[in-house]
C-alpha cells in the first residue's frame, strides 16, 4: 500500500512532511509513504512580498488540486498558510501538537528589540509583524524581506539591516534555534493564525486516510487553531493582512486573543474572549465581531480600498 504526501519544495516544508511521514510509517509496517513535491504560486514568485502578490492560498492551491485529483492522499501544510475557506470536498483531518507559535528577533549584535538604536532597519515582509513593530517602535524602518530562512538570515548582513523577525517554529524545525537573539512576547506581537501548527488536509470522504492519521491529532492544538481560524474566516481575511490571533487552553478554559491593525501600526484593535474549548468556533466568531465593532471594520475597508487603488 502506498500513501502519497503532498508538500511544497522548500527545505522547511520538506522537513515538516518528512516528520509526518516518519510517524505514519512507524505505525504501519506494510505501508510505503511517498513524498510528492509541488511548486506553488508562492514558491514561484519570490521577488515580491506576499502582500504584493495578492490572493489567498498562495502556498496551498496547487497541492489542494493534487488532493482533489487523487494524485496525493494527504497535504501537509504550515497551517498559517491555509485560507480559512477550504474547498468543499477537503478538510483539515488532523493537527499535530504545535511547535513554538511566537515570533523571534535575530539581530546583528544580539540586541533585544527594546535595545535597538532609533531608526534601526528591521527585515520583514509580514504586514502583521510590521504593524505591531511600528506600533511599539514607530521609529523603526521596515525593510521588505523575502526568501527561505537561510536567505533571510544571510540578508540580515548583506542588506545592512540591524535585525530580522521570523517565526520560532521554522527555526526550531530546521535546527537553527541557536540564531535566536530574543523571543518576542505575545503581549507585544501576536502570531499569525495557526503559526507553529501543521495542518493535514484530506479529502472529506476519505475515512481510511483520516483514521490512519488520527493518532497525530493533538486536541488542545486543534481546538486553539479552530478558534483562530474562525476569527480569520469571520473577518474574511488572509495571511497577507495585518491581523493576528492566538488561542490557548489554560486550566480547561480556551483563551483567544485577536488583533487587527492598519499597515502603519498607528491603530491597533486588540481584544480577548474566554470560554469552553468545545465552543472554539463560536468564540472565534464572537471575537471577530467585537474587534470589527471596535474599529477593525474601518481599518480593513481602508486596506481593501488601498489594494484596489494599487497602493
Amino acid at each position: 500500500m502506498v500513501l502519497r504526501i503532498g508538500t511544497r519544495t522548500s527545505k522547511l516544508a520538506l522537513a515538516q512532511a518528512r516528520w509526518v511521514s516518519k510517524r505514519i510509517s512507524a505505525g504501519y509496517s506494510d505501508l510505503e509513504v511517498e513524498l510528492v513535491k509541488v511548486r506553488t504560486k508562492g514558491d514561484r514568485v519570490r521577488d515580491r512580498p506576499l502582500s504584493a502578490i495578492g490572493g489567498k492560498g498562495l502556498f496551498v492551491k496547487e497541492i489542494e488540486e493534487g488532493l482533489q485529483s487523487g494524485d496525493i492522499d494527504i497535504a501537509v501544510h504550515s497551517l498559517k498558510d491555509v485560507p480559512a475557506e477550504l474547498p468543499g470536498d477537503l478538510h483539515i483531518g488532523a493537527v499535530p501538537k504545535r511547535e513554538d507559535p511566537f515570533d523571534v528577533i535575530i539581530s546583528k549584535d544580539h540586541a533585544f528589540l527594546e535595545e535597538l538604536p532609533k531608526g534601526s532597519r528591521i527585515g520583514t515582509s509580514s504586514l502583521r509583524r510590521a504593524a505591531q513593530l511600528l506600533h511599539h517602535r514607530p521609529d523603526l524602518e521596515i525593510v521588505p524581506l523575502t526568501g527561505n530562512l537561510d536567505t533571510r538570515i544571510r540578508k540580515l548582513h548583506t542588506l545592512d539591516m540591524h535585525a530580522i523577525i521570523v517565526a520560532a517554529a521554522g527555526l526550531r524545525r530546521m535546527g537553527m534555534a541557536d540564531h535566536v537573539t530574543h523571543p518576542i512576547p505575545p503581549d507585544l506581537m501576536l502570531p499569525a493564525i495557526g503559526q507553529g501548527a501543521l495542518g493535514l488536509e484530506l479529502r472529506l470522504y476519505d475515512q481510511k486516510t483520516r483514521s490512519m492519521v488520527a493518532f497525530l491529532d493533538h486536541y488542545t492544538t486543534h481546538v486553539a487553531v479552530e478558534a483562530e481560524r474562525a476569527f480569520l474566516k469571520e473577518l474574511k481575511g488572509g495571511c497577507q493582512l495585518p491581523l493576528a490571533a492566538f488561542g490557548q487552553i489554560i486550566d480547561g478554559t480556551l483563551c483567544l486573543d485577536g488583533m487587527v491593525a492598519d499597515v502603519r501600526g498607528t491603530r491597533v484593535i486588540r481584544d480577548r474572549v474566554i470560554g469552553l474549548p468545545e465552543d472554539a468556533k463560536k468564540l472565534g466568531i464572537a471575537l471577530a465581531r467585537r474587534v470589527l465593532e471596535a474599529g477593525a471594520r474601518e481599518i480593513l475597508e481602508e486596506i481593501y480600498k488601498g489594494e484596489n487603488r494599487g497602493e
